[in-house]
């Protein structure tokens, strides 16, 4: 990577932007949000769980509140936006975009639903990492939007 790109690893949060911050590592705060290891990884030459401690986020601050651009959200899309909110020091969001790593019908998904619903959040946009069946039980209480390569969102 170094040799293509300036590349400077960073656990922590990092203002990319006047308004637009990496993340860093997301605190596991949610306990109904996957706390299983994905694999395993070598550190200092041991083979340890792997619970994807480097899966982060972007979060674009406007004036009218925050955007949320996840990866695969690993560590949870409930944590992720928690943790965008306390970074940027508000409660106000706009939407969120990307993988939300939900697949099943299950306790994790009707928390998240309730957590997001909550937040009444004006528009998500879940992309990758959402299954067809927790895409179609978030459109029953969520306001989720259609997405999808080529097309565009503003964010005033």
């Amino acid at each position: 990577i170094e040799k293509v790109v300036a590349f400077k690893p960073s656990r922590g949060i990092k203002r990319l932007t006047e308004r637009l911050y990496f993340l860093g590592e997301i605190p596991r705060t949610n306990d109904f949000e996957n706390q299983a290891p994905i694999g395993v990884a070598e550190i200092d030459g041991k083979m340890v769980d792997d619970y994807n401690m480097d899966d982060t986020a972007l979060v674009y601050k406007s004036d009218k509140g925050i955007f949320v651009i996840t990866g695969c959200s690993h560590s949870g899309i409930c944590n992720i936006v928690d943790y965008a909110k306390f970074v940027c020091d508000d409660e106000r969001v706009l939407g969120v975009l990307g993988g939300f790593h939900l697949f099943e019908d299950d306790e994790q998904l009707a928390r998240t639903i309730s957590y997001l619903e909550s937040c009444k959040i004006e528009k998500l946009y879940p992309c990758h990492c959402v299954s067809l069946l927790a895409r179609a039980k978030m459109m029953e209480k969520l306001p989720v939007v259609e997405t999808g390569v080529g097309m565009t969102v503003e964010v005033e």
